[in-house]
């Protein structure tokens, strides 16, 4: 069953992202927030963390810097960023939403598994705060415009606030990048597929020695219309729930007849 509906004018909000606390996305969201909330606190990485996925840093301490009253840096990850707002500058009174954005980028198909932007939102989560990832497409070669999140995103964000959705459940949100003006439809669609191969790009050092530069683009094979990769294909607006329980029921219940 959903979780009960947020009352987003009186609910205290976090922001962070992955790309760094200078991003221009991470303004943009604090206008969003801005429009939705005038309790808002903001905790992202000094530089920027894409792909760090859900990853902890374990291994050297962390430094915190503040930047304003309710600003501030961490020399980690997204997933640190969040994790010491929640239980350090917050924890005496936590905020009701987490908003992780707006990545320079979608997340759709297999990006949600390397994202720090959706792993933000996953901590807030299994943290048990609601939060949204929210990301802006960006065609190859283009230069990221976030016109569309801006212009949309405070709107999808109340809706879906709204509605509520159950503990263990982030909402993941993508924008399409054609002119706000000219945008589709907001399509509520499961978690697409698109992962062929990367493109891997090998040079030498002046040593003679190879490296590899890991690239951004895509092949996709047959895409599904509802999923989240049609969805952003087609200029639309990409509204997918992703759940933590990872498990396959199915595959549960096959296992568990064969163990027997």
């Amino acid at each position: 069953m959903p979780d009960q509906p947020l009352d987003l004018s009186r609910v205290r909000i976090l922001i962070t992202n992955d790309d760094g606390i200078a991003a221009e996305g991470l303004a943009v969201l604090e206008r969003i927030a801005a429009s939705l909330s005038d309790d808002i606190w903001v905790c992202a990485p000094e530089i920027e963390q894409s792909a760090a996925s859900h990853s902890l840093t374990i291994h050297r301490p962390l430094r915190l810097r503040q930047l304003d009253a309710r600003r501030f840096a961490t020399d980690g990850t997204p997933t640190d960023c969040v994790l010491l707002a929640l239980n350090h500058l917050m924890r005496e009174s936590r905020p009701g939403l987490v908003l992780s954005g707006v990545n320079r980028g979608s997340n759709i198909g297999e990006d949600v598994t390397y994202s720090g932007t959706v792993a933000a939102a996953m901590e807030a989560t299994l943290l048990g705060v609601p939060a949204v990832a929210l990301s802006q497409h960006v065609d190859d070669g283009a230069v990221a415009c976030f016109d569309n999140a801006l212009a949309h995103g405070a709107a999808v964000i109340r809706r879906a606030a709204a509605a509520g959705w159950p503990p263990g459940v982030l909402i993941n949100l993508n924008f399409p990048s054609c002119p706000a003006d000219r945008v589709g439809a907001v399509e509520v669609v499961r978690h697409g597929n698109r992962k062929i191969g990367d493109d891997l790009t090998e040079r030498q050092d002046p040593r003679g020695r190879s490296y590899f530069w890991i690239g951004q683009s895509r092949s996709a094979a047959d895409i599904l219309p509802d999923t989240d990769v049609a969805v952003i294909g087609r200029g639309g607006i990409a509204v997918t729930p992703l759940a933590l329980d990872l498990t396959d029921r199915a595959s549960l219940q096959h296992l568990k007849r064969a163990m027997v």
